[in-house]
């Protein structure tokens, strides 16, 4: 199929496409969220956390519509990170576990979960850095949400929180199962005591700024397309979203070449591609002197 035909479709059709090919796992770490937001939506005199939140809370929404209603299965968004709360301090940390109360009770992401049938889990070491803190409240929380939308069965919805290293907590799955089996856990039985579920292997990877993969532990196989925005993540747009899609069905699969087949001209061009473009290197870019930001270079 042609791009342009690709992008001419009805969601419903591109959806229809995409689930033929099986289960698709998105994965979509949001990146860049306050720079969206200090430049397209905040306003003079404004109370920061309080819009930001606002904000963020109906792109989030309108993402994982975008993304569900383009036939993507399971989307897992790590939402969260305790790098941030070592680089950015303690009012940045008060408001983002704010920003992730918001995804277990706020009106707008509950009527999200009913409407469009998603399961939600979430996922990560959150127990470990929440206890005896003020934030303990949270696994409740987290708790009756999964409690709540365990029936729906046509999404899954996986929020990433202190999933950055699971070593130490896969490890001690794997113990508690041998004890109660008396044998090691294969690989599914580790993903259902980590994720609630079995999760399929990630189909793609999808965030802005510098090309670095991360939390999304067990469900890596070395297969996932990766992707990276110029732009925040909040950015993303349903033309951009497709021409990922189209890449990651039609572009990436990998097909034998015969290079013995391939004629002068083709030669000459792969020649010519590779000449004006031997200095270039993806993930290689600058930060900018005055505001700190990495930009890649294009």
């Amino acid at each position: 199929m042609e791009a342009k035909t690709f992008h001419n479709l009805k969601r419903s059709d591109v959806a229809e496409i995409m689930q033929e090919r099986g289960p698709k796992v998105c994965v979509f770490p949001l990146n860049g969220t306050r720079r969206w937001f200090l430049l397209e939506r905040a306003k003079p005199n404004e109370d920061f956390a309080q819009a930001y939140l606002q904000s963020i809370t109906d792109r989030l929404v309108e993402i994982c519509e975008l993304m569900f209603e383009h036939g993507i299965d399971t989307l897992m968004m790590p939402v969260l990170s305790p790098h941030l709360f070592q680089a950015r301090g303690d009012q940045y940390t008060k408001m983002t576990v704010s920003a992730l109360s918001l995804l277990t009770d706020h009106p707008k992401f509950l009527n999200f979960y009913e409407e469009h049938q998603v399961r939600v889990r979430f996922y990560g070491d959150y127990s470990q850095y929440f206890a005896g803190t003020s934030f303990a409240y949270l696994e409740d929380n987290i708790q009756q949400v999964t409690e709540k939308t365990k029936s729906h069965n046509r999404h899954r919805l996986l929020w990433g929180v202190c999933a950055h290293d699971a070593t130490e907590t896969t490890a001690a799955l794997a113990i508690k199962y041998y004890q109660q089996h008396g044998q090691q856990p294969d690989k599914q039985a580790l993903l259902e005591m980590y994720y609630g579920e079995n999760i399929p292997p990630v189909s793609f990877f999808i965030t802005a700024a510098k090309p670095r993969v991360f939390d999304m532990p067990l469900v890596t196989n070395g297969r996932e397309d990766l992707y990276f925005t110029v732009a925040p993540s909040p950015y993303l747009s349903e033309t951009q979203l497709r021409d990922i899609l189209y890449d990651h069905l039609y572009s990436r699969p990998k097909q034998e070449i015969s290079y013995d087949e391939l004629e002068p001209e083709e030669w000459a061009n792969l020649r010519q591609f590779y000449e004006s473009h031997r200095h270039k290197t993806l993930g290689v870019g600058t930060r900018q002197e005055q505001s700190g930001v990495w930009f890649p270079v294009l």
